[in-house]
């Protein structure tokens, strides 16, 4: 799903015009990549949590040449998903059983 099918969606949803929901999407989303920059955590109950990982420096080799390379220490993004979230993709619902 992108995020213009997405926003049509919502559009429908709540009945607002499709730039409103772009426009929704846009904020909700720049609020947790603002969160995360700041080194927030950002829980959404049900759905999941997004936090920032340190990923320490390493010696990596380039797959080409086999030469040996440095690659720094960095941050990145991580999700992890809430248990609905994990069930309701697994398609099993509270009592184990396949939907």
């Amino acid at each position: 799903m992108t995020k213009s099918e997405m926003a049509e969606k919502l559009a429908e949803k709540i009945n607002i015009k499709k730039q409103q929901a772009e426009d929704i999407i846009n904020i909700f989303t720049n609020s947790i990549i603002e969160a995360l920059a700041r080194g927030d955590k950002v829980e959404i109950r049900g759905f999941g949590s997004f936090r920032v990982r340190n990923r320490a420096e390493k010696e990596g080799r380039n797959p080409k040449t086999g030469e040996k390379v440095h690659v720094p220490a960095k941050k990145v993004p991580f999700f992890k998903t809430g248990k609905d979230f994990r069930e309701t993709v697994d398609h099993k619902d509270e009592g184990g059983a396949q939907a």
